[in-house]
This record gives C-alpha cells, sequence and structure tokens, in this order.
C-alpha cells in the first residue's frame, strides 16, 4: 500500500473528539447512564478519548469499556474463536445508553458483530454509533450518530486511523491498495 493523503493531523483528531464528545453530551441531555464501548483495537483509544473529554466537559466520570468482537464476526469458522475472548463484553448495559466506538465505519459488519456482542450481553437502553470516519460502501443498513469525518473513498482504498497510543502518532490517511 501506498499512502496517497493524510485526511487528518493530530489538530484534527482532537478537535472531532471534542465536537463528538459535545454532541454526545447534547444527544444525550447529558452523561446520566452512558456507557462508552469501544470496539477493540483502535475504538478503545478513541473511546477512552472521548470519555477523559466528556469527563472534563461533565465534570462526571464515565465508564468506558471494550469489547473484542472476535467470536461474533461472520467471516471466521466458530471452531477457530478462542473461547476466553467470548466474555470480554463483562459489564452491565441493561438500561444503559451505549455508545459503540469504532475508527472507521465501511461495509458495517464490524458494528454488527459488536452489535450482536452487546445484545448477548444485556439489554440496553438504547445503542448509538460513533466513528472517526465513515467512509461508505455499506452492506447492512448501518448509520453512525456521530461521525468525525465523513470521506468518500473508492473501494480501492483503505482509510486508516491511527492513534498514539497504538500506533505512535495520530493521523488519518487514505491509502491505495494495489493488487
Amino acid at each position: 500500500m501506498e499512502t496517497k493523503a493524510v485526511i487528518m493531523d493530530e489538530s484534527a483528531i482532537k478537535r472531532a473528539i471534542t465536537r463528538i464528545s459535545h454532541e454526545i453530551i447534547e444527544r444525550n441531555r447529558g452523561v446520566d447512564d452512558l456507557v462508552l464501548v469501544g470496539i477493540r483495537t483502535r475504538g478503545i483509544p478513541f473511546a477512552e478519548r472521548l470519555g477523559k473529554k466528556i469527563s472534563e466537559i461533565e465534570d462526571k466520570n464515565l465508564d468506558v469499556k471494550y469489547i473484542d468482537i472476535t467470536p461474533y464476526r461472520d467471516d471466521l469458522e466458530p471452531d477457530s474463536v478462542d473461547v476466553e475472548v467470548k466474555e470480554s463484553l463483562d459489564f452491565d448495559i441493561t438500561d444503559k445508553t451505549v455508545i459503540l466506538i469504532d475508527d472507521v465505519l465501511y461495509t458495517g459488519r464490524t458494528v454488527r458483530a459488536a452489535l450482536d456482542a452487546i445484545v448477548h450481553s444485556g439489554r440496553p437502553k438504547k445503542v448509538q454509533l460513533a466513528v472517526m470516519i465513515d467512509r461508505g460502501h455499506r452492506e447492512f443498513p448501518i448509520r453512525p450518530d456521530f461521525v468525525g469525518k465523513n470521506v468518500p473513498t473508492s473501494q480501492d482504498e483503505a482509510v486508516n486511523v491511527m492513534f498514539e497510543e497504538v500506533d505512535s502518532e495520530d493521523m488519518v490517511v487514505i491509502e491505495k491498495n494495489f493488487k
């Protein structure tokens, strides 16, 4: 892959996190009964940053959790999934508003798997979706509630969100796939 363009730098990511944090607070009329759930891998640092910003704004601590959706993916054989991973959602979401958080929304398959994991764990009052990048090309009827940036892409491009906690730098790039 070859980097085509940097579409968000560290400052743009910080601004998006601040804006999304305010939108989450406004849409939910505060933070009572909110739980942020980051999808492993890059949804986790995104969720932690949103949680920190929301806590600063509201002066309240917010639950920030994570899930590993591996056992719920539709592209893996059931026998290849580690049973230990199936219990990554070990907190009560009953009657909570769950903000599901991921870095990129593309086909919707990851979000569908995350919804399966959430429903398997309890019955939330509501589930909302926050993503840093919405790039289109849905295969499932899934729409985010909170978006850092809409980035129309072609099928032969990849969008990579990088967070310092995982990638040693903050940026979003579009890369061209060479087949």
